[in-house]
């Protein structure tokens, strides 16, 4: 299949037709496009780059517009992805996905909620440009392998190898997961304790390998390097508890179908923080703090539906 840009020329009706039939799919194009990158800004890019080739291309030959879309989306996204991985080779501290608001953006999650987590979304990032369009494509929207195969130009046999490698990979890196009732009450919990400084009360919630990850990206004072241990993460926690939580109003919310808190300081959001845990405890704390990377939610405002200014239903 050729996505090339064609030099189809139509009339307002048929253009017409073409943006209705590109915004009925977009939903699915920024989910592939989203767990494929790791970030909603690339991925609004990505599609800005679809729908043009969309619109030049000679739309009379497509069978199956929804497919067409979804294979060009997948390997632009694999392209850019190549490109992306050089340039976070550099980037300043440790690279967290960018957060998403599925509290009020429920069609990212509408069909499978895989691929969407941060703890997964983690685990992809180790992964090959081409393992994680698979993995996406079959986890996340349950794709026939043959289609697959089409959309990334290989055999059957090389993709259901392609999704077999990272299935193994993600299960073998990563425990089992809580439910998410329990990953809210634990992100309640961590976020009293941290604001008190309580060391004990945070390391008791802590798994003995917990990692604290802070995305700074050079623009804020962050952590450069993870914090590593529970003894040392809580002391880690402790220690700018003063500075760090004074002035702060907490928002809660879901973003990538998980709990998270929204820092607020002076009216401004400054920082996304979650955690993910496991029946050892919490074994990741996520300070996303880049702040092109919480741009998007910081034009939430108001609590997610569902949730409360003071804690999340359990």
């Amino acid at each position: 299949m050729d996505i090339g840009a064609g030099s189809h020329h139509s009339g307002a009706e048929d253009l017409d037709q073409a943006a209705a039939t590109f915004e009925s799919v977009r939903p699915r194009l920024f989910g592939i496009a989203y767990r494929i990158l790791g970030s909603s800004a690339e991925a609004e890019d990505l599609l800005q780059d679809v729908w043009l080739r969309w619109q030049a291309y000679d739309r009379g030959i497509v069978a199956d517009p929804g497919a067409f879309l979804a294979t060009v989306t997948t390997r632009l996204a694999i392209n850019t992805l190549q490109s992306a991985r050089v340039r976070r080779e550099t980037y300043v501290g440790p690279w967290l996905p960018e957060p998403v608001d599925t509290g009020n953006d429920p069609h990212l999650g509408a069909e499978r909620g895989e691929a969407l987590g941060f703890a997964v979304m983690l685990l992809l990032e180790k992964l090959s440009p081409t393992e994680r369009a698979a993995y996406v494509l079959r986890e996340a929207f349950d794709y026939p392998y043959g289609q697959i195969a089409e959309i990334i130009e290989a055999s059957e046999a090389a993709v259901r190898q392609l999704v077999s490698r990272a299935r193994k990979h993600i299960v073998s890196e990563r425990r089992a997961p809580v439910t998410r009732a329990e990953q809210r009450r634990l992100l309640t919990v961590f976020v009293a304790a941290a604001r008190s400084g309580d060391l004990a009360a945070l390391e008791e919630l802590l798994a003995a390998d917990a990692v604290s990850y802070s995305d700074g990206g050079g623009a804020v004072r962050a952590s450069r390097i993870p914090v590593i241990g529970a003894f040392r993460v809580a002391k880690y926690v402790r220690a700018f508890a003063d500075r760090f939580w004074a002035g702060v109003e907490v928002e809660w919310a879901d973003v990538n179908g998980q709990a998270a808190a929204l820092l607020h300081r002076d009216g401004e959001l400054f920082t996304v923080l979650t955690v993910n845990a496991s029946d050892e405890g919490i074994d990741q704390v996520l300070w996303l703090m880049n702040p092109t990377k919480i741009a998007a939610l910081s034009a939430a405002g108001t609590p997610t539906p569902g949730y409360s200014t003071s804690a999340p239903n359990t």
